[in-house]
């Protein structure tokens, strides 16, 4: 559900702006082809301009052919009875495998965005078995969290949710996160000076974006998809735009000669600063068409240029 929402976004142009041609490679598996075969129908259908190309596969190797952008959206659910060494056994070798099929014929360069939960331990998975893709190039998503954080922020403050900035999301997307209204600002001002409630502050801001994803299952009968896609859109956008000055974005990144004391080798959310701006001109020419994978079976979703 969430490739379906963020395929569509990416398709429009309204990810990678308005002047940038894309080709969609879906990547999906014997079971899942003929509904991967439907989803391709309907961005054909759709008569996106941008648009270029859609096409199928069900070979990794194939499929992530010089990717500039891998987006990992899925794993395997943990399931009635199944331990979570079970599950991380499962995602283990699925991550495994896409790390290699992206260090075989992936761009040099590809940047790779796991949504998959859970997102830090499969990121790290993936990046050790891509030797030959800089590991700063890996993330695990914590947007969403960061998304969450805001809302909160902005609704206590009643203000809208511009207005708010600085917001981090330490640690692993997981309820043991810690999302920072510390150091977060509200029109430029500490939090702390806006929202007066220290209590709701240190207490029920924290456990409502730690908890968040599972209310919204008990609420909604499933996990986020539509706010989970809009999240990886906000990502991506963040790294291929420069960070507004004073204000950063979180990821989960690998935490080699991390400046905050981190234990190294692992994937950690933290502040982040992108300072390289992907500009029109660079992607008309340099990058003349932009070629979006997904598999759809393990719900993988890869862009290449």
């Amino acid at each position: 559900m969430i490739s379906n929402h963020l395929l569509f976004k990416l398709a429009s142009g309204e990810v990678f702006g308005p002047d940038q041609p894309i080709a969609l490679k879906l990547l999906g598996s014997e079971r899942s082809f003929e509904a991967l075969e439907g989803v391709a129908m309907e961005l054909e259908d759709s008569l996106f301009p941008l648009l270029r190309e859609v096409s199928i596969g069900i070979d990794a190797y194939e499929v992530f052919q010089d990717a500039d952008w891998a987006l990992l959206i899925g794993a395997k659910p943990r399931g009635p009875g199944m331990e979570r060494a079970d599950l991380l056994d499962i995602n283990g070798q699925i991550f495994a495998e896409q790390g290699k099929a992206l260090n075989a014929v992936a761009s040099r360069n590809v940047k790779v965005i796991v949504v998959g939960n859970p997102c830090n331990t499969n990121a790290l998975i993936c990046l050790k078995n891509a030797p030959d893709i800089p590991a700063k190039n890996f993330h695990a998503l914590t947007r969403l969290d960061e998304n969450r954080a805001k809302c909160q922020l902005a609704l206590k403050a009643g203000v809208f949710y511009d207005k708010v900035s600085n917001v981090t999301i330490w640690g692993n997307h997981s309820t043991t996160q810690v999302p920072d209204f510390l150091n977060a600002k509200i029109n430029g001002i500490p939090v702390k000076e806006v929202i007066k409630d220290t209590k709701w502050l240190e207490e029920e801001f924290t456990e409502m974006v730690q908890k968040r994803g599972g209310v919204l299952i008990k609420k909604w009968g499933r996990s986020s998809a539509a706010s989970t896609a809009v999240s990886v859109v906000d990502a991506i956008r963040s790294l291929v735009t420069p960070t507004p000055e004073g204000d950063w974005i979180s990821s989960g990144v690998y935490t080699a000669g991390n400046p905050y004391g981190i234990a190294e080798d692992i994937v950690f959310s933290m502040p982040c600063r992108s300072k390289v701006s992907v500009s029109k001109e660079s992607l008309s020419c340099n990058i003349p068409l932009l070629k979006l994978s997904s598999k759809i079976s393990s719900n993988f979703l890869l862009l290449h240029s």
